[in-house]
């Protein structure tokens, strides 16, 4: 008899739907209960085709008082969630299933499949040890307004999760399994009556505080379980094990740096937000280190290490010792800057600022214990937070900041306008270049100067100006790149480079420009081309550039088809560009979690970029709802980062052929036709705008408190100003996911 293995997931939803029933039946009355039955069965079967039972529906809904109506779009909105926790949870198990059996096929796309057909398709043991040596990958958290979830009743979910993986055990007891029911009979009543809805938009730090909770309670234990079944399975596959100083994949944020458009990310939110994540990192090594130290209470080490102690009984537990005594006063020296205090000097200069200074006595205690013969002791709990530091440092992220082209070109203004040589705003770009080469030349020094002389800029400017002096003061190690949205010409990028010098930025963080536009994923091969030409940007770089590419508002500017041919194209042009000036590309994909912002599986994605462009290197968003359903629950994360590992080494090492010339053209001619024809809708009828603001919930949307950030980036009502996520977001909720298709029947069908 074939066995079903999706038949435990049938089963959860059924019991969670039964308990959700009683719920509804003693909190809202029996009459909700039915009517949210007779919902749900003539819903069905309409669904099968019977006209009259939709009509029936139909009357139904519009018989029922609002407050009712509510109550019912509430009653299936929980079920849809329990649903989804449960295949959630089902991931977990048919995961767990796979690696139960050491005979069984390996899950598709796991480390064991991957390294076996790598090693099948010719790939040597040297050449797969280095793929991933040198393998980055950074991922890189961002707050959008798509999380709607109030973090309470995120939490509430992953407690359901967690006792149906209680139920799966097979040793339970009949009233154990009782009781596990009956919890959750009480997660799903208190979700019930727990507000959806946000009374308060949350401000940019209350989403900082949202994204450090993943990593206290995920990815902290997830990372190192996953460089163990990485390391394991490619000590099976290729020997030698994985030095403790490898970290293929690391962690950015936007949350908190990100000023795009959002007037409520200051220079303070900045700095608040690096201190916030150097808080937790300090109190999550110190609960490890503080476990570490009980562990290793043995009363004898190397001559290194008791040359560093002195003669003591326990030499591990002294200098682990003064490790957490540092670890204590980084926490308390942070504490007293978020309260707005001094903090005392001694404990400050006892801080980790450093990843290398923790570091240091971590690889002093693992070279003693190998020395004396305890290796499986260093192999451990010490391994596993050494690991992390890696990944992790002393920060946890490295946070990038964000701004839009304009603002810079406004600040330069100011500065052009101070020393009395004109608008910069105003001129062309071969004027500009020659403006900011000039000044890069003499180090900002000019610039520095002027800066003093300009009374009372308007806010826009004086937030960039007090950006960058914020940039100097930060830490370099808790800062990853800055990112300019809207990016356009070479004087885009030399201008950030400059703000930065002039500022003292140093070293100055990596510029990266973001295109978005088609028009200017088109011309960013051009724009990068100029600026590996121009010594003064050079210089600053040691041959390697970082791209962002936008995938939802290149999407809102041309349609999903014809974006997804642009970003293709321009990733091919951008690597082609950079390889010919001898320069090393980093292409940072700014995707969002649904199709129309140019979401996906991620492992497809990643192995349909082009042949080249993977070099082992990558950096990818992760946004609003996505963070929770990727990194939510522990096993999912470690899923997750698998998946990423054995998409990136694939592209990297054994990337597909590029398209062919016939192919390539007529994929271009139907990119074309997708374009013109979205754009006929959305941008050249009159009546469009009337119609989209009627047929969603766009204005509807901009009133909720589901995010720091504006939905526009300037006044206005046309698309053009509306930012791409609440462009999806309100055609979500109508199911019409017009960006994800309006143009693309035409085109094919003109193709066919």
């Amino acid at each position: 008899m074939t066995i079903d293995p999706h038949q435990p997931l049938r089963d959860d939803v059924r019991l969670l739907g039964n308990i959700l029933g009683e719920t509804l039946r003693t909190q809202e009355g029996t009459d909700i209960y039915e009517i949210v039955e007779r919902v749900r069965a003539l819903a069905k079967s309409a669904r099968r085709g019977k006209s009259d039972d939709f009509n029936t529906l139909d009357a139904l809904l519009q018989a029922q008082p609002v407050e009712d109506a509510l109550t019912i779009a509430r009653a299936f909105a929980h079920l849809l969630t329990l649903a989804n926790i449960a295949e959630q949870h089902h991931r977990i198990r048919r995961r767990r299933h796979y690696q139960r059996d050491a005979d069984r096929s390996p899950q598709r796309a796991s480390f064991r499949e991957t390294f076996a057909h790598l090693r099948k398709a010719g790939v040597s043991s040297e050449d797969l040890q280095a793929a991933i040596r040198n393998l980055r990958i950074e991922l890189v958290f961002t707050a959008h307004p798509t999380e709607v979830v109030r973090r309470t009743l995120v939490q509430k979910q992953h407690r359901i999760a967690d006792l149906l993986a209680i139920r799966d055990r097979t040793d339970l007891t009949l009233p154990e399994r009782d009781a596990v029911v009956e919890a959750l009979r009480g997660e799903v009543t208190a979700s019930w009556w727990t507000d959806e809805v946000r009374h308060r938009r949350p401000t940019p730090l209350d989403e900082v505080r949202s994204g450090l909770v993943v990593f206290e309670q995920t990815l902290w234990d997830a990372l190192p379980k996953y460089l163990r079944a990485l390391d394991g399975a490619l000590h099976e596959a290729s020997g030698p094990s994985l030095p403790a100083e490898i970290a293929p994949i690391r962690f950015g944020s936007w949350m908190g740096g990100d000023r795009d458009g959002n007037p409520n990310v200051t220079a303070a939110t900045t700095e608040r937000a690096c201190l916030l994540s150097r808080w937790m990192a300090a109190d999550l090594y110190l609960r490890e280190i503080t476990t570490l130290r009980a562990e290793l209470s043995l009363r004898s080490g190397s001559g290194e290490l008791h040359q560093r102690v002195g003669e003591t009984n326990e030499p591990y537990r002294a200098l682990l010792r003064t490790v957490c005594d540092r670890l204590r006063a980084t926490r308390a020296s942070i504490e007293q800057l978020l309260n707005g205090e001094q903090p005392d000097p001694e404990m400050h200069t006892r801080m980790f600022w450093d990843a290398a200074d923790l570091a240091e006595p971590l690889a002093l205690c693992h070279r003693s214990l190998v020395e004396t013969g305890l290796a499986v002791l260093a192999n451990g709990r010490l391994l596993d937070i050494r690991r992390r530091l890696n990944a992790f440092g002393v920060t946890l992220v490295r946070l990038d900041l964000r701004q839009e082209s304009g603002q810079h070109a406004r600040a330069m203004g100011a500065l052009s306008r101070a020393l009395d040589v004109g608008d910069y705003q105003t001129w062309s770009e071969e004027e500009r270049q020659e403006f900011l080469r000039k000044h890069l030349r003499d180090r900002g020094e000019t610039l520095r100067a002027a800066l003093s002389t300009i009374k009372q800029p308007d806010a826009d400017i004086h937030d960039v100006f007090e950006t960058f002096q914020a940039a100097a003061r930060i830490h370099r190690e808790s800062l990853g790149a800055y990112v300019i949205s809207m990016a356009r010409a070479p004087s885009d990028v030399l201008a950030v480079l400059l703000l930065q010098t002039m500022s003292g930025v140093t070293p100055p963080l990596r510029v990266v420009p973001l295109f978005e536009t088609v028009a200017d994923l088109r011309d960013a091969p051009s724009c990068l081309t100029t600026l590996f030409d121009i010594p003064e940007y050079r210089t600053t770089i040691a041959n390697r550039q970082e791209v962002m590419i936008g995938y939802s508002d290149s999407a809102k500017d041309g349609g999903r088809l014809a974006a997804a041919w642009e970003l293709y194209t321009a990733q091919e042009r951008i690597v082609d560009a950079s390889r010919a000036a001898g320069v090393h590309v980093t292409l940072f994909h700014g995707r969002g979690g649904t199709v129309g912002r140019g979401g996906g599986p991620t492992h497809l994605a990643i192995q349909s970029q082009p042949p080249g462009s993977v070099q082992g290197t990558l950096r990818v968003t992760e946004q609003g709802e996505m963070i929770n359903a990727k990194f939510g629950l522990g096993e999912i994360a470690l899923r997750t980062l698998e998946l990423y590992t054995t998409a990136t080494l694939p592209a990297t090492l054994r990337p597909s052929a590029p398209p062919t010339a016939p192919w390539r053209k007529q994929m271009q001619d139907i990119a074309d036709l997708s374009r013109a024809s979205y754009r006929r809708t959305v941008y050249d009828s009159p009546e469009f705008l009337d119609y989209f603001r009627t047929a969603t919930p766009e204005v509807e949307l901009g009133e909720l408190k589901i995010g720091s950030r504006p939905a526009r980036r300037k006044a206005g009502k046309g698309v053009t100003s509306l930012r791409a996520i609440p462009w999806v977001f309100a055609w979500t909720q109508t199911r019409l996911m017009l960006p994800a298709w309006l143009g693309v029947g035409e085109a094919l069908d003109q193709a066919i």
